[in-house]
């Protein structure tokens, strides 16, 4: 019976030490998952609409791109499409739309979203001022419609960039969530 004993000891230590060892490799692999979580986390990605266009983006332009990680409209239902129409070491505009060859057309246009370095040139900012993420201000200019309707826009600075985004026929509220979803990556 003593024999027993010690054998169920014995059996008890060692079961004791693996469980101890897998628990201590279980929690370095959980807490270098969650470093691994943390630094893709870092690393927040625009919308994927972006992501064919944003190596070129980056080829031709010094100034700091903003791009959106939320965009109306964007629910999956249509697809939506970035177009480079023009970048410059100083600016880009990028045309949304719902063709790959949208040209700006009123059918096909979703809306724009643009930067440029300001200048002593560069006029200074009208409409309605809004509360942006970091503190910023934005100025809000609604819509208008005659045959068609157009973009209704929200402008910002930020380290001495203009960054314009618009939204045809677009609503306040959701160009504010699409401004500080390019703000606050």
């Amino acid at each position: 019976m003593i024999l027993s004993f010690r054998n169920t000891s014995a059996v008890c230590a060692v079961f004791l030490l693996v469980s101890v060892s897998s628990f201590h490799k279980s929690a370095i692999a959980t807490i270098n998952n969650q470093s691994q979580l943390i630094a893709q986390q870092g690393k927040i990605q625009p919308h994927p609409v972006f992501k064919s266009i944003l190596p070129k983006l980056k080829q031709k332009t010094q100034i700091k791109i903003l791009l959106p990680k939320f965009i109306p409209e964007s629910d999956g239902e249509n697809p939506i499409y970035a177009i480079i129409e023009a970048a410059t070491q100083k600016k880009y505009d990028i045309l949304l739309g719902f063709s790959p060859n949208c040209n700006g057309g009123t059918a096909c246009r979703l809306g724009v979203l643009s930067a440029e370095a300001v200048t002593s040139k560069t006029p200074r900012l009208t409409g309605k001022p809004v509360s942006l993420a970091k503190g910023i201000t934005g100025y809000f200019v609604d819509f208008t419609c005659g045959a068609n309707c157009s973009d209704a826009t929200l402008t910002w600075r930020q380290k001495g960039v203009q960054y314009v985004v618009g939204v045809k026929a677009g609503d306040r509220t959701s160009l504010i969530k699409m401004a500080n979803s390019a703000i606050n990556p």
